[in-house]
């Protein structure tokens, strides 16, 4: 009789875990792809998880999220992406080259993207109120405010004769942004000296040369590639002491002189509440793509102070955050 108590009790003790991943097996599964790091990516997860909770969907609850990284190998993502598609998926959500590999792979499966450059041009998307296919997401406009934030380093730093913009990765957004930036450049007759890297290696010899060449003033560009190295090129504007304007607030928390552009956060929040209607069964053909509307401007007084550089009270008052 123990025995026989022994054994059904053991037996229960297996059924529990087959049965609680069998039930986790049965619930819709998300496949977060992005080109960059597990650690650069941390911000856009966590807003990511907070758009899905608005949509009514708690990870390891009721929705299961598989991460993917290409550690900015671009060459990886077709095998990451064949990788994902192979395995249940309802919703892919990527960055724009994550996402355009993802849409080069699959027109059944729902993609849903957070992109700084504009996906009809790029060619994820027929048009923003139409997206058609199986494509549709968030874009917030990075790539294009080169020329905004271009304007918003000379109003600072006005006596700077030169300036440097430094670009990564070759993508359609980033040779946009180049564009702009020469174009209005030329339009003030501004000297500028465009300082290009494709790897984290080149990022000492870009900043030498462009010292080396006079610049007085840094714009750094947009892109994975930038973002992903966001403390080191804040460490060697530092080093250099160059004022340098930047894409995205998280540059300034980590030392940066300030940043102008859209939250990336607030863009996966989004992204993450496209997804959850995906999970409700809309289709992304009739997800109108959102574009964001509010833009920050952050400036570190402490990194202005350390540079020389006396912040006037009128653009300390058109700032949206000051860090002291």
């Amino acid at each position: 009789m123990i025995r026989r108590s022994f054994i059904a009790l053991a037996g229960s003790a297996v059924a529990w875990p087959l049965a609680a991943r069998a039930q986790q097996r049965a619930m819709p599964v998300i496949r977060f792809l992005r080109i960059t790091s597990l650690a650069v990516s941390t911000p856009m997860v966590t807003g990511f998880r907070q758009g899905l909770t608005v949509a009514g969907f708690t990870e390891g609850q009721n929705v299961v999220i598989e991460y993917r990284y290409a550690d900015n190998q671009r060459e990886r993502l077709p095998g990451l992406v064949a990788e994902l598609i192979r395995l249940p998926v309802v919703v892919i959500v990527a960055n724009n080259l994550a996402a355009l590999a993802a849409k080069a792979a699959t027109t059944t499966v729902p993609i849903v993207f957070a992109t700084g450059s504009d996906p009809v041009v790029d060619g994820l998307v027929a048009s923003l109120n139409r997206p058609g296919g199986n494509v549709t997401g968030v874009s917030f406009v990075s790539g294009l405010l080169g020329a905004k934030r271009f304007d918003m380093l000379r109003q600072l730093v006005p006596t700077a004769a030169t300036i440097a913009i430094v670009v990564g990765t070759d993508t359609l957004e980033a040779r946009i942004e180049r564009r702009d930036v020469e174009l209005a450049a030329q339009a003030l007759g501004q000297q500028l000296i465009i300082a290009p890297f494709t790897s984290e290696g080149e990022l000492d010899g870009a900043f030498t040369s462009i010292v080396q060449r006079g610049a007085k003033d840094l714009l750094v560009g947009t892109g994975p590639l930038l973002t992903s190295n966001r403390e080191r090129l804040v460490a060697l504007a530092a080093r250099h002491a160059i004022p340098a304007i930047y894409a995205l607030r998280e540059f300034v928390e980590a030392g940066g002189l300030m940043s102008y552009g859209a939250s990336l956060v607030e863009a996966y929040r989004q992204a993450g509440i496209y997804a959850g209607r995906v999970l409700k069964g809309e289709k992304p053909a009739d997800l109108p793509v959102m574009q964001s509307t509010k833009f920050e401007f952050v400036i570190n007084l402490q990194t202005a102070r350390a540079l020389g550089i006396e912040v006037p009270n009128a653009i300390q008052l058109l700032a949206d955050e000051v860090i002291e």
